[in-house]
């Protein structure tokens, strides 16, 4: 399994999104310019330009034709993904954090940062068809969460949405009322910050990854822990595959105590586990500093990893990997 090494942002990697069809890969990066590249032989295809600050998270609309970016400029923008156009741009008053389209795309679901006295939000926006038409008015605002809120998703058939962060509590709000609907239980939660959240392709379950070195998988509608996925480094990104009962961690330590280690200590390896025997299946070694983001392709046959060192790394599996035994 020859990883195909992508080299176009020139800082460090913070997020990765296949669209619905999988051939294509966009990459977001603290460079101010997300990506998009052919999934399949990683050639670049182009650029957004337009963001001025960090982009930390995208999502691609299931037609691929619009793009939506969550930036540290403040700004949240709509792109056409064919020609790069910029289309819309949503203004904030702290930096953008995540952004979530709903099942229909008429909804996107952003997370805003604490910034200046400012509390961190969840914001409901609509999505018009006509670009033209655009509003920047919010459906629904979310405020309660103490300290950043990394990731917010929508649950099944829109009615929920799934915010995890800083304070490592899951939460599931009513997404017509903003009510709290269930929090996770602290107890069995996590223990530090959650950096990482995506959920199963049917969107029964899904996945979290935390500072507290595991990943835990969690029931969408019921909010039960069913597994726990220990691991010897703090998980920044998680990956579950559409294909095989396979979960992918990633991580590494800090960025900032990267260079006071000898590099085969930081353990810079995308892990793969079991998702039903939570045991480690194997690793994918490559990256020169932590895993940022992780993201199975649709059709679960190849899956691609991004580093603290600015390289986007796409894995095509072997046939051997369909079958491994445990």
């Amino acid at each position: 399994m020859r990883p195909i090494l992508m080299k176009g942002h020139e800082r460090p990697l913070t997020f990765l999104k296949y669209n619905r069809e999988g051939d294509l890969l966009v990459s977001c990066a603290k460079d101010h310019n997300p990506t998009v590249w052919f999934a399949d032989d990683g050639e670049r295809l182009g650029t957004y330009r337009g963001h001025n600050g960090a982009v930390w998270c995208c999502d691609v609309s299931r037609d691929s034709m619009l793009l939506i970016t969550a930036s540290a400029d403040q700004s949240v923008k709509l792109w056409n993904v064919q020609t790069g156009a910029q289309l819309y741009t949503f203004s904030f008053n702290s930096p953008a954090r995540s952004v979530d389209f709903s099942v229909d795309d008429k909804l996107a679901v952003i997370t805003t940062d604490p910034f200046m006295g400012v509390t961190s939000a969840i914001n409901v926006k609509s999505i018009a068809d006509d670009p033209s038409q655009q509003s920047g008015e919010s459906v629904l605002t979310i405020t309660g969460p103490t300290g950043r809120i990394n990731r917010a998703v929508w649950g099944p058939l829109n009615k929920t949405i799934i915010s995890a962060g800083e304070d490592s509590v899951i939460r599931i709000w009513d997404s017509e009322t903003g009510k709290l609907l269930k929090e996770s239980n602290q107890e069995v939660g996590h223990k530090k910050q959650i950096t990482s959240l995506t959920k199963s392709a049917d969107g029964s379950h899904f996945l979290t990854g935390s500072l507290d070195k595991s990943a835990k998988l969690w029931d969408t509608r019921t909010l039960t822990l069913i597994k726990t996925y220990a691991t010897e480094c703090p998980v920044n990104a998680v990956a579950m595959s559409p294909l095989l009962d396979h979960v992918v961690l990633g991580g590494g330590q800090d960025a900032s105590s990267v260079t006071t280690t000898d590099h085969r200590a930081g353990k810079f390896e995308a892990k793969f586990y079991n998702k039903v025997l939570q045991e480690e299946i194997g690793g994918v070694k490559g990256h020169f500093g932590p895993i940022n983001a992780l993201a199975f392709n649709p059709d679960g046959k190849s899956f691609s990893s991004g580093g603290e060192d600015g390289y986007v790394r796409l894995h095509h599996f072997d046939s051997d990997y369909f079958s491994i035994k445990i």
